[in-house]
């Protein structure tokens, strides 16, 4: 009670602030708990408790209560269901890193917050790494089937829109192309984890022709919705684009690795394949008289 009296409105601001993410996270990791099981449900039911602990420390001084950000639970509630747990989880803690930051700036006028940092690190660093994910095992298998998608289905795409002409008759061969390749890609990633001794080289292998597959029938889509093929071309590029967007920023914060680096690499072999791939198209074209 007596800290309270020496706190002036932007600290007491400052602290509520504290205060609001602190209980809005203890119900996240509460409402993530109850969907885990086993040893994930036991780590997010600690990383919840800690985060009501940090709250009750806030509050301390304050001498006032603060509602949770419903939205925030909800949305990080549908990433988990979307994207999985570690996703959602790892996401969160990156968003803790200016709180953290803001934390140390008033240590010495609360001596408890050095004890809040070390939590949140430690949930970082250790107890989130405890967290047991089946997908991520196998995002290998996942980055095979859609980098072979996203390569193979941009050039053929690129290169029949030139050499055919027609949309729908670009999506039809885009569509026997992609299932065709997709099969293939399984049995191969079957055999290459089943010769490796991998634990379970059918479940690999459904990973890769699963991403293959909605890789396949996303760069397809335009050739259906739009009539001119030189319009659906540059469509499919950009969902391509969207697609390496998305699918790097995943493995970014769920394997703790460089986005931007990545990204790049990706949208260049995939854009460098369709222009050749174009360019092959409109030679052929030409010289066949198609």
């Amino acid at each position: 009670m007596e800290e309270k009296m020496h706190l002036d409105e932007d600290l007491k601001k400052l602290l509520l602030e504290f205060q609001r993410e602190e209980i809005t996270e203890h119900y996240v990791y509460a409402k993530l708990a109850r969907r885990a099981k086993g040893k994930n449900r036991e780590v997010l039911k600690q990383i919840s408790d800690e985060e009501l602990g940090h709250f009750r420390t806030w509050k301390k001084y304050t001498q006032e209560d603060v509602k949770p950000n419903r939205f925030k639970i909800g949305f990080y509630s549908l990433l988990q269901r979307i994207f999985g747990l570690t996703f959602a989880v790892k996401l969160m803690e990156m968003g803790e890193v200016h709180a953290q930051e803001d934390y140390r700036k008033i240590v010495k006028r609360f001596p408890e917050t050095a004890g809040i940092v070390s939590d949140e690190d430690r949930h970082e660093k250790y107890l989130l790494n405890l967290i047991e994910e089946e997908k991520l095992n196998y995002v290998g298998s996942i980055v095979l089937g859609l980098n072979d998608a996203l390569v193979e289905l941009t050039g053929a795409l690129a290169g029949l829109t030139f050499a055919l002409g027609k949309s729908r008759l670009i999506a039809l061969a885009g569509l026997i192309t992609g299932i065709a390749a997709s099969l293939s890609m399984m049995t191969s990633e079957y055999l290459s984890k089943k010769a490796e001794n991998e634990a379970n080289p059918m479940r690999a292998s459904i990973y890769t022709g699963i991403a293959y597959i909605f890789t396949v029938l996303f760069l397809v889509v335009p050739y259906f919705l739009f009539a001119s093929p030189y319009l659906a071309l540059p469509v499919m590029l950009l969902i391509g684009i969207g697609i390496i967007l998305l699918f790097t920023f995943f493995v970014s914060v769920t394997k703790d690795q460089p986005f931007g680096v990545r990204f790049l690499e990706m949208a260049a072999i995939s854009l460098g394949v369709a222009f050749v791939s174009f360019g092959i198209g409109y030679v052929l074209n030409k010289w066949l008289g198609v």
